[in-house]
């Protein structure tokens, strides 16, 4: 045999071996499986446009190195309120959930959550949870790594009447997401009764409450338009409430991942995954309020001189809010907010 033709069948022998070469060496790489639990249910916005993009997102610049199983609807076990301490014992690697989910156990992230304070885009109340969680919240999360934190957008009030003023809203039986958006509704004459979203449907079925307060991107995954006719919103900023959340990760479970795989989780993470979260929130906003409007719900806008009166019967919940955060100081928690909600609505 020529040297020539040595030469040629070992190019072409190793150009045969090296796919089997290449998937040897990545079977032997570390790869890596997490679960990611949530409350909500698989056909929800949040589920199919957000956490599932984002999982896929991780898996593909991993190199399909980590793999995310997503388990929706509580499937791993417990109740939404149970999440957080899930992530942190490592029942679940990921969560998403609400710290308003726990009351007063999270004080800090509560001044996002006072009424008229969050801006109408989910995209500025995303960049503004998650700046000041880098600059004075990390304390609050420690137990666990957070990915990212955000808001929502403008929350909405869905009753089974018609909410023009303030004064419609009196002896309303409204389920509340959140210790603070309770206070702010009992402030209005309405009854604040906090529980899981995912009860809702029920509550309404049964007559238990007379309508909820939530964004417009979870309304279709409960089917409220259908269980009520009438939504009140705000035309402007400040919005009426809204509600934080957190995409968690167990701490250990990150600290044992490779320094490359970590590295993939760190892109993923931060103001990047927090306006992600952001713009689907504003998104699905147009989209579900045009779905209801079209099926011939009635959305009521309260302008801004209505608005005012409602701040001024909620302020007192601020007032209270402050008076017992001073040990955390709320006062600059709280400028600080507005300081950063002022910036990311203007960017």
């Amino acid at each position: 045999m020529t040297i020539g033709r040595r030469r040629l069948l070992n190019l072409v022998g190793a150009a045969v071996a090296s796919p089997a070469i290449i998937r040897d060496a990545l079977a032997q790489m570390p790869q890596v499986t997490l679960k990611l639990h949530h409350f909500l249910s698989p056909v929800a916005n949040a589920h199919t446009r957000l956490l599932v993009p984002w999982a896929r997102k991780v898996e593909k610049e991993s190199d399909n190195r980590i793999r995310i199983e997503i388990f929706p609807s509580m499937q791993l076990g417990g109740s939404p309120a149970q999440l957080y301490d899930q992530a942190r014992d490592g029942t679940a690697d990921i969560v998403w959930t609400l710290p308003g989910a726990t009351p007063g156990r999270f004080p800090k992230i509560e001044v996002f959550e006072l009424p008229f304070v969050a801006n109408r885009r989910a995209v500025a109340n995303a960049q503004a949870v998650q700046a000041l969680y880098e600059a004075q919240l990390r304390d609050e999360f420690k137990e666990v790594r957070p990915i990212c934190l955000w808001a929502h957008d403008h929350g909405v009030i869905h009753a089974n009447k018609q909410v023009k003023s303030f004064e419609d809203m009196k002896g309303l039986k409204l389920r509340s997401p959140t210790r603070l958006a309770g206070e702010a509704l009992k402030a209005l004459g309405a009854n604040g009764i906090q529980m899981p979203i995912t009860l809702v449907a029920d509550a309404l079925s049964q007559r238990a409450i007379d309508g909820c307060i939530a964004p417009w991107e979870v309304v279709p995954a409960i089917k409220v338009q259908e269980a009520v006719k009438f939504h009140t919103d705000f035309a402007a900023s400040p919005t009426f409430y809204t509600a934080t959340f957190i995409l968690a990760m167990n701490k250990r479970r990150y600290d044992s991942l490779p320094a490359d795989l970590k590295k993939v989780i760190d892109q993923n993470s931060g103001q990047a995954a927090a306006l992600l979260a952001g713009r689907m929130w504003d998104e699905q906003a147009l989209v579900v309020e045009d779905m209801v409007t079209k099926r011939g719900n009635t959305v009521t806008q309260i302008e801004s001189a209505e608005a005012a009166r409602w701040q001024k019967a909620t302020q007192p919940v601020i007032d209270a809010w402050l008076k017992s955060s001073k040990a955390i100081n709320g006062e600059k928690l709280l400028a600080d907010a507005k300081a950063l909600l002022t910036k990311y609505d203007k960017a």
